[in-house]
């Protein structure tokens, strides 16, 4: 699952963003208000949003009172230093689903994103499916249903699953090699020019060891194509 953290401390944010990973979220991490606004806008499908109060910019408060004007349902956790009653209050109204407030514990804040996952408005997205493949959200694999002389289902590592979300996201679409860059190791990314063909790469190893040919297509000066 996708989230995105909006923390303005790095040592806090880095911290957070390594706890998630390791348990297999893909995290998006901004420092910014503003920036984080502008992320929720770009069309990729957050599972949940853990916004801090107080960051440059749109503050979470305001993030999360945006969201619910747009009657956007995803789960909000915010995260604060505030800690009196009324100002738990008002992060409630403003359409916060939970409240943490800090120091916590990451045990702590492991369990109450799982609880905000297993809503009922979260179940929709445990799973993602086209093209006769089936992107599983809770297992971190690929599968499709009929495996024949083939295995029925891939493991995936963190970058393997964010780029081939990306691509069921946006199938018969051409993504350039900045898209996808920027998708899946951040805004300010200085990675080596080769990196997004080194993961296709990957990626497409593992579509055909499932019988799944011809899926991602090359676009030579372009990018690369879905086929859905």
């Amino acid at each position: 699952m996708k989230l995105l953290l909006v923390e303005d401390e790095p040592d806090l944010a880095i911290a957070i963003q390594k706890a998630l990973q390791s348990h297999h979220y893909v995290v998006d991490w901004v420092s910014d208000g503003t920036l984080a606004w502008e992320s929720l806008q770009t069309g990729d499908l957050y599972q949940m949003a853990i916004l801090d109060w107080m960051v440059p910019g749109l503050s979470g408060l305001e993030l999360c009172q945006r969201l619910r004007q747009q009657e956007n349902a995803i789960p909000v956790l915010m995260l604060t230093a505030r800690d009196r009653m009324d100002d738990r209050v008002t992060g409630l109204d403003a359409g916060a689903d939970d409240y943490l407030v800090k120091p916590f514990g990451m045990e702590e804040l492991l369990a109450r994103i799982r609880a905000l996952l297993r809503r009922p408005s979260q179940m929709q997205t445990s799973e993602l499916t086209l093209a006769g493949i089936t992107l599983n959200y809770q297992s971190f694999s690929v599968t499709q249903p009929n495996p024949s002389l083939h295995p029925a289902e891939q493991a995936l590592t963190a970058k393997e699953f964010q780029l081939l979300e990306y691509f069921m996201q946006h199938p018969n679409q051409v993504l350039s090699q900045d898209q996808i860059r920027s998708r899946l190791w951040g805004f300010e990314d200085n990675s080596i020019s080769n990196v997004v063909a080194a993961q296709v790469r990957l990626l497409r190893r593992k579509l055909e060891a499932l019988g799944c040919y011809d899926r991602i297509e090359t676009l030579r000066g372009l990018g690369y194509r879905f086929n859905g």
